[in-house]
């Protein structure tokens, strides 16, 4: 089971190089589980009551959208990650859809802790109007984090749920976010305003609800209505680049970030989008350009942040996996003094690893993986990860099919992807942390760190497991994942090297061409960029 779980064989020192061109029982979290297996059935439901009938044409006409409703919970529950269009049918839910997964170890405030994110919303255009990109208060937000035997397994230990409240201080004009310029988040100035609860279930004991507190969401960043994200609080101006230290954080982020109390801190707002990668030309036949251009440059998000104690995981002698999801109603009856939910919540979207179901999944399941749990992983997907086509397509493209060894049995790529969950060995040192994207400059990466994880001799020591030799083990992704981790060149350079024998044939490293974000990293929760500027920003 420990191999499981185990890194991929890999040393950052001793590479031998070859260049290429030769020869418990527990109720179930929400999700859809034996009708995703089978297609064309339905749940049964049947009225129990006979309706008076005054109600007859009232219950006919709510019914007749209570089948419009289910209908479309099922349409919504096939789903695609970094590119953002992980699946089919998830992208015409864009609220709901999910966009990175981060975990990584920091100390918060003198206490070690995991820090956890799940980006939703992609490609949000920075300042459209009237009406704007928000969390959605009909979906649920998960962070799940699998414990001890759990991981292995693929099963969530704990869930961490963002439930959010949208209200508006006045309904009656066309301003929807903004009645004047936002000095402080929620203020007069902020028309729109989003709360949102964190709840903590823990799976091990009969699905515990904690709630944990509550937060504000801050406002998207317009430009002169909210001058406090951009350089020299001028809303004219670009948004302000990330920063090192909390008290260079803008006014808004800062006033965003909840004290939960016990070492739990949160956020939740709108982000620059930190993925980067050159999604057009790897997508366009894999006809790579020089230099590559950043598909996501000029993008927003909305994320959602959670630092989690690892005292509240029994402490840090373990290896920990994280995935996210964000679910739907099964069914709402809609009724003219507003909106009624019910019969619990359907699966819509599951995010772990950055490109796994994007990039190695069949367009057959691409839908199947968003609405499953990575329990079911090793039985529907582990053949994407041990037989992929993605290095198939490379071999063929790029290498004129000299390098046929790397297309099978890569067992050291389902090591990774299966179960789809960020592992994380919280027995190390904090992680390096990303900044402007190179060692020089105002807010520089801190020493040592690198875009390209192990693979740019980025690593760190556990105390729990031999890793590559001597506990070394991955600085970034596949341990967990930073912002500012080069996933798309780790993904590649993992799947045109051999890592299955000792030492590990490293090729590359390669990628795509785009080696750093188009905006600079915070070193300080929520990590995350500082949100484009609706009035003065621009896409590659």
């Amino acid at each position: 089971m420990a191999s499981r779980i185990c890194f991929c064989r890999l040393s950052a020192t001793n590479f031998k190089t070859r260049r290429p061109g030769v020869p418990g029982k527990r109720r179930p979290l929400p999700q859809t589980r034996k009708q995703l297996f089978r297609s064309g059935e339905a749940p049964d439901g049947n009225f129990k009551t006979k309706p008076k009938p005054e109600t007859m044409k009232k219950i006919t006409y709510l019914t007749s959208r209570c089948v419009a409703a289910v209908l479309a919970a099922q349409l919504i529950g096939a789903v695609q990650a970094s590119s953002h269009q992980d699946a089919p049918l998830i992208i015409r839910d864009p609220s709901a859809n999910t966009t990175d997964v981060y975990a990584f170890v920091q100390n918060e405030n003198g206490i070690k802790s995991l820090v956890t994110a799940l980006g939703v919303y992609p490609h949000e255009e920075p300042g459209v109007g009237p009406n704007k990109y928000n969390f959605d208060d009909n979906v649920l937000y998960q962070i799940h984090v699998a414990l001890g035997s759990d991981v292995a397994a693929g099963k969530a230990s704990l869930s961490y749920e963002f439930a959010f409240r949208t209200t508006f201080k006045n309904q009656n004009t066309i301003l929807q976010s903004y009645l004047g310029v936002v000095n402080n988040i929620g203020d007069s100035g902020q028309n729109l305003v989003q709360t949102y609860t964190v709840t903590k279930v823990d799976h091990r004991h009969d699905d515990l609800r904690t709630v944990l507190g509550t937060g504000i969401v801050p406002p998207n960043n317009q430009g002169i209505a909210t001058p406090f994200y951009n350089q020299g609080n001028n809303g004219n101006n670009p948004a302000k680049d990330g920063v090192a230290t909390e008290a260079q954080l803008d006014p808004y982020t800062t006033q965003a970030i909840k004290n939960l109390g016990g070492g739990y801190f949160s956020f939740a707002g709108q982000r620059d989008d930190g993925f980067y990668a050159d999604i057009e030309s790897i997508f366009d036949l894999l006809q790579l350009r020089s230099p590559g251009k950043d598909s996501q440059g000029g993008f927003n998000i909305h994320l959602m942040a959670l630092v989690i104690p690892v005292s509240e995981f029994g402490g840090d002698k373990q290896i920990v996996g994280v995935y996210a999801t964000t679910s739907r109603r099964k069914v709402r009856i809609l009724r003219g003094n507003g909106d009624q939910t019910l019969d619990g919540w359907v699966q819509v979207a599951r995010q772990g690893n950055p490109l796994f179901n994007e990039a190695l999944v069949a367009i057959a399941d691409k839908d199947r993986y968003s609405r499953t749990s990575p329990q079911f992983d090793s039985i529907l997907f582990r053949k994407y990860a041990v037989t992929p086509e993605l290095a198939h397509l490379i071999n063929v493209i790029l290498f004129g099919g000299t390098l046929p060894s790397i297309e099978t049995n890569r067992t050291d790529i389902a090591a990774i992807f299966i179960p789809d969950l960020i592992k994380v060995d919280l027995s190390t040192a904090p992680c390096r942390l990303a900044g402007n994207g190179t060692q020089q400059g105002v807010n520089p990466d801190e020493p040592g760190f690198s875009r390209l994880s192990i693979f740019g001799g980025d690593t760190l020591t556990s105390t729990i497991q031999p890793g590559f030799g001597g506990g070394v083990v991955p600085g970034g992704w596949p341990n967990g994942r930073r912002f500012g981790d080069d996933v798309v060149d780790i993904a590649v350079t993992a799947l045109i090297s051999d890592l299955r024998v000792s030492p590990p044939i490293i090729r590359g490293p390669a990628g795509d061409g785009v080696d750093f974000n188009d905006m600079a990293y915070n070193k300080v929760f929520p990590y995350e960029s500082t949100p484009q500027n609706g009035r003065n920003h621009s896409h590659p």
